[in-house]
């Protein structure tokens, strides 16, 4: 559960709706999604995990620093100005959270040390609950 800042931060952040989500949920290639719906942080957050399960470290990168740079995109035309909650429980900040995760994953597995801790860091300031539940904790 996320917890309101009692302190007056900034409120927490709601990413549109993404109808092509659906078309995953639905079975649909996540290449193909990304391809016809570029704006679908879903499917890089998808393609990157696909990526590292095949052992892929470079591709999983290159698809969630994808996601994670689109995502920075639609954050701030929700309004968001680079701190405040993101929260896990909305469904369509999931993608944004499991690009985050993901390209945190792949880079600290190319020895990106300082851009994983960085991603790590975010993903655990931006929604614990997130950060528990992609991190396994």
């Amino acid at each position: 559960m996320e917890h309101q800042n009692l302190l007056g931060g900034p409120p927490a952040t709601h990413l549109p709706a993404d109808p092509a989500a659906a078309l995953l949920t639905e079975g649909a290639d996540p290449a193909e999604v990304a391809a016809g719906h570029p704006a679908c942080l879903a499917a890089w957050a998808t393609l990157a995990d696909l990526a590292m399960a095949r052992g892929e470290v470079v591709a999983s990168y290159a698809y969630a620093r994808t996601g994670y740079h689109r995502g920075l995109d639609q954050l701030r035309r929700a309004g968001w100005r680079g701190h405040g909650p993101i929260p896990w429980e909305h469904e369509p900040n999931q993608g944004f959270l499991r690009s985050l995760y993901a390209l945190g994953r792949a880079a600290g597995s190319i020895g990106e040390d300082d851009e994983a801790q960085r991603c790590q860091v975010f993903l655990r300031e931006a929604s614990a609950t997130a950060a528990a539940q992609l991190e396994g904790s």
